[in-house]
């Protein structure tokens, strides 16, 4: 494909795909959490439950000519589908800026999964298995073929005396980047329940960092860290003085600052912070 579009044309096909994802992450994001087939029955009204015919279906296109109400009852369709819609399709052309790559297709797919995690979050205050447990298996595999570079993996194996080759390096790093700070995480969690007999951090949130740090690393996963407890912090606070919500029983959504932090990691470089002092 490389010889016969150029990148930018390769970016815009891109990004048409990137619509057609989120439509199908859109059907993910309200049926996962309830348990519900994304394969069966066919894409249909929430409300009315009547099938969405195909020209209804247009992603973005379909939410603007029905004017935001399903052509059957009326009844109000969420912004979030254009919204997801939209941003799954920006995010493929930016990945692919500079052609459809190994690691822009890796990075689309974690992105996918990003956006359908946030969304489902800010949703329902829950992520499903299929996005973070299956996430880190394919972030595992992909690191076998896209290594993470910067392997914190080969650097302390080296200390032990132990030589790595390039598969099992790229393997190990993804492997620990994920592992090692959704351990600490979810350790973390289990002190803070201890101690104040209430849940601090979800087992879901635990899984997420997993997925994160098998697709970026450990460098990678710290920096989303960081990033969604700095923005978590601040939003939240703002959400609670705002709404007046008690502060002792508030759920965060931590897990949509996670995917943003995330999200932001890999749109903007994992040295972007770097960049800010330079």
């Amino acid at each position: 494909m490389n010889g016969i579009f150029t990148p930018l044309q390769q970016a815009a096909l891109a990004g048409l795909f990137g619509l057609l994802i989120g439509s199908f992450l859109n059907v993910c994001i309200y049926r996962w959490p309830r348990d519900l087939s994304v394969v069966a029955p066919r894409s249909r009204c929430p409300a009315c439950e009547a099938p969405i015919a195909w020209y209804d279906n247009i992603p973005v296109l379909s939410w603007l000519m029905l004017r935001a109400r399903c052509r059957g009852c009326g009844n109000r369709i969420s912004v979030r589908y254009p919204m997801v819609e939209l941003l799954t399709g920006a995010c493929f052309f930016w990945l692919c800026r500079d052609g459809m790559t190994p690691p822009a297709l890796k990075f689309c797919v974690f992105a996918a999964m990003l956006i359908g995690l946030v969304f489902s979050d800010l949703e329902t205050l829950l992520l499903p298995d299929q996005l973070t447990a299956g996430g880190f298996l394919i972030g595992f595999v992909f690191s076998f073929f896209v290594p993470i570079p910067d392997s914190l993996f080969s650097l302390l194996a080296g200390l032990f005396g132990l030589e790595t080759g390039p598969g099992p390096a790229a393997l190990g790093e993804s492997a620990l980047g994920g592992l090692l700070p959704a351990a600490v995480f979810w350790f973390l969690g289990w002190v803070f329940e201890k101690l104040r007999h209430k849940e601090g951090l979800g087992f879901g949130d635990v899984k997420m960092i997993a997925m994160i740090g098998a697709f970026l690393g450990l460098r990678g996963a710290l920096l989303s860290i960081v990033l969604a407890s700095v923005t978590g912090s601040l939003v939240g606070l703002g959400w609670i003085v705002i709404t007046r919500k008690d502060a002792a029983t508030y759920q965060l959504p931590f897990g949509a600052f996670l995917g943003a932090g995330a999200l932001l990691t890999v749109l903007a470089g994992q040295d972007w912070y770097w960049r800010l002092f330079v």
